[in-house]
């Protein structure tokens, strides 16, 4: 184990525990080299050294003085303020007992070459955790060699850290700009013939039995760039067969030539060639199973191939896992609408890289100096994307670019943002004119001419959605304080699930290290602030808020968990949900204060509570307790729900509803797991998750039915109404009398619903 004093550590030295010294890629190459994983030798510089760095420039407070003054609308100030701050670090003088020790590791780096070939790489201590994605915000330096250059290239990754996107990022994402450091990765460059991605999972569809790899000839910053389309790849996880293998043609690759990196074109006959050898792609898969296995996690894996040897140069956590109730998938119904009314439209065809589909006029842009031209509602067209088209990439409805596969930036980020996104297109920057509005549909990778149903024929069979009402409410899941407004202009009766969790982390801190410092009212405001966007914008119609339910994994991401949570064989079943609030009820009551203000200070008395994970009638007691005991009284306008997500639920249910509540919602995802046993994030399992289950559906048919025995609300919160209407007929038919769907889900459902209620009449 590194110590925090510990300026510059091998790779050997490091493994996953480590990421606050060393980040994210940092962890994750020493935890590979301890596992035997084919990585290329290389050292740390430690976060601890980056702070050091600015303290002996006297650099924080310049720093913080300048970020006080971005004007994050202008896109001109971020520039400014980054490039005043850049200076100053690139200016700055290291310590002299720093540059001595990463001399020496240089040195010994290279061996009897002694000038080694590198790649200076930048590792934020925030980055490549499962909760946000750094990726690619800072930079990468390839083919340093010297002393003189690799000094100059550190300063320069440490001044990346603020980079336009980089800040714009962690403004955006409430991470205090000096609590996330940043480590350098300096590692013995591979002078890569081939290179590529591979993802241990689908990233488009989620698939969890495949294996995608992209790959292209020479150095791999063209293939996250978008530059060229890669080859596509699709493995079987079972027995590495591969089942998809598309060749696509490269006209140009990236390759060290002398001391510098250089682009050369290819020729035809060159170009479309298959990039990998079909035994290299089964080798690269194996790799990449072992690596899920080993992080218990789907990965998102860099790979270089030199000298016919398979090198792994970065892995992380893939962050656009559709968890919860966010739905990665187009329904049934939109596939189908769209094939109908809009097939004989179709402008262009490219590689489907985000599901989804929108419709918006078409703005296209070349590079990101033009970013500021894009405004809320418009279909982004590029060439490529960066991380610099960020800003307007959060702006537009939809992604589209010439070149890139499933993983380059603009696919990653798209499904990030949960936006449409084709790729691959060729020439859709001179085929889509700005202006002209068409619709993308990201699950097929095509763009068709004209707003989404906008055919003469679809037009006279279109339903007003607005005008449909339905006996079973139409409730939203949200967690996204920003979305609120947007979405309560829809036609949904209230938020069925208010995830306390997405709003805890982005106010970043662990809760119990605010309450140490003596800041809880930080806590209890910035809650207050959050919960009261959704309670204006929703009122009079209900929010229901689901208290804190994040497992002891989750809440050590926090900065200051790791004080305060101790690490647990199973965090899906351990110290949880009421047990914690029964427990250590402190975090709880400072929950309890931030409703009690929004209800009566801001004046929004429609704010609900719902208990999480509560295991028996007993927690359910003696957290009612600690409601009560904060001055909340269930009333006509304050409803106390509980989620029915553990068997203990079912088989209780009339025994907690005899302990006083007024509502209950049906957690399918969880319930599902725990009914059958089986994780769906575990690779080896997750085939036998289904909500469709005879075992699932006869526990929420009697948690429904009992419910409506006894005069109390039944919802129902996971994803499976969301993707099964024969599922929403059956609830309804149960008697449910509200279901809970994602943003993207509630037109199709409360259709869905009505044809039900419909048939009931009958």
């Amino acid at each position: 184990m590194i110590k925090k004093s510990d300026l510059v550590v091998w790779f050997s030295d490091v493994d996953k525990d480590d990421i606050h010294l060393v980040g994210g890629k940092g962890a994750n190459l020493g935890e590979m080299t301890q596992a035997d994983f084919p990585v290329p030798p290389g050292f740390i510089i430690t976060s601890t050294a980056y702070y050091n760095f600015l303290k002996h420039n006297n650099l924080t407070t310049k720093i913080n003085h300048l970020l006080q003054t971005v004007n994050y609308e202008k896109t001109d100030s971020l520039t400014q303020v980054s490039k005043h701050i850049k200076r100053f670090i690139e200016q700055g003088h290291i310590p002299e007992n720093l540059v001595t020790e990463i001399f020496k590791s240089y040195r010994k780096l290279g061996g009897v070459l002694r000038d080694a070939k590198v790649a200076v790489r930048s590792s934020a201590t925030a980055e490549d955790l499962p909760t946000a994605s750094f990726a690619g915000q800072q930079e990468t330096y390839l083919n340093v060699s010297g002393e003189s250059n690799l000094i100059l290239k550190i300063k320069k990754a440490w001044a990346s850290l603020f980079n336009e996107r980089a800040i714009f990022y962690r403004h955006e994402n409430h991470f205090n700009h000096f609590r996330i450091g940043i480590a350098i990765v300096v590692e013995k460059m591979i002078e890569s013939e081939k290179s590529g991605i591979m993802f241990t999972i689908d990233p488009v569809t989620n698939d969890k039995t495949k294996i995608v790899i992209e790959s292209i000839f020479g150095l791999g910053e063209y293939i996250v760039g978008g530059k060229v389309t890669p080859d596509h790849y699709e493995i079987s996880k079972d027995d590495l067969k591969i089942l998809q293998n598309h060749t696509s043609f490269q006209h140009i690759l990236l390759k060290k030539v002398g001391n510098k990196n250089k682009e050369l074109k290819l020729s035809k006959k060159e170009g479309n060639k298959q990039k990998i050898s079909d035994e290299q792609i089964k080798k690269l898969a194996e790799i990449g199973r072992k690596l899920e296995k080993h992080y218990y996690f789907p990965q998102d894996i860099e790979w270089a191939i030199g000298k016919n040897k398979i090198y792994i140069v970065q892995t992380r956590p893939i962050t656009t896992i559709a968890t919860g109730n966010k739905r990665l998938e187009v329904s049934k119904t939109d596939n189908k609408l769209s094939s109908n009314s809009l097939i004989a439209n179709l402008l262009v065809k490219g590689d489907p890289a985000s599901p989804g589909i929108a419709s918006g006029p078409v703005k296209v842009i070349h590079s990101a100096k033009e970013i500021h031209k894009v405004l809320p509602g418009e279909v982004l067209v590029a060439p490529q994307t960066n991380p610099d088209f960020v800003p307007a990439m959060k702006k537009a409805v939809a992604i589209v670019t010439d070149s890139g596969g499933r993983t380059s930036h603009a696919a990653i980020v798209s499904r990030e943002l949960g936006i449409p996104a084709v790729v691959g297109c060729g020439i859709a920057t001179k085929l889509l004119k700005t202006g002209l509005v068409v619709t993308v549909n990201g699950q097929k990778g095509e763009i068709y001419k004209g707003g989404f149903l906008s055919s003469s024929k679809t037009k006279d069979r279109t339903t007003n959605f607005e005008e449909i009402k339905t006996a079973t409410k139409v409730y939203v899941n949200l967690a996204e304080p920003e979305l609120a407004e947007k979405i309560a202009q829809k036609n949904v009766n209230g938020v069925g699930l208010l995830r306390a969790e997405f709003m805890m982390a982005g106010i970043g801190i662990h809760p119990k290290k605010l309450i140490r410092d003596g800041k809880k009212r930080v806590f209890i405001n910035k809650l207050a602030e959050d919960l009261g966007k959704f309670a204006k914008a929703f009122d009079p119609r209900p929010v229901v808020y689901r208290a804190s339910d994040f497992k002891t994994n989750e809440y050590r991401a926090l900065i200051g968990g790791k004080d305060f949570e101790e690490h647990e064989p199973n965090p899906m079943l351990g110290y949880r949900g009421a047990f914690r609030y029964i427990h250590d009820p402190e975090v709880f009551e400072l929950e309890l204060e931030a409703i009690k203000k929004v209800r009566d200070k801001m004046g929004y008395k429609n704010i609900w509570l719902m208990l999480p994970f509560v295991r028996t009638v007993k927690e359910l007691i003696a957290v009612k307790k600690i409601v009560s005991a904060s001055g909340l009284y269930r009333s006509s306008n304050f409803k106390l729900w509980m989620m029915v997500e553990i068997p203990s639920n079912v088989i209780m249910i009339e025994k907690f509803i005899y302990a006083g509540i007024d509502g209950v919602s049906i957690g399918s995802n969880d319930l599902t797991m725990l009914i059958l046993g089986t994780d769906r994030d575990n690779s080896e399992v997750a085939r036998e998750f289904n909500e469709q289950d005879d075992a699932v559906l006869w526990a929420i048919e009697q948690v429904i039915k009992t419910a409506h025995k006894h005069g109390i609300t039944s919802s129902i919160c996971g994803q499976a109404p969301s993707m099964y209407p024969d599922l929403v007929e059956k609830l309804v038919k149960w008697g449910i009398t509200s279901i809970s769907v994602s943003p993207d889900a509630i037109d199709n459902v409360r259709k869905t619903i009505a044809d039900c209620e419909k048939k009931l009449i009958k």
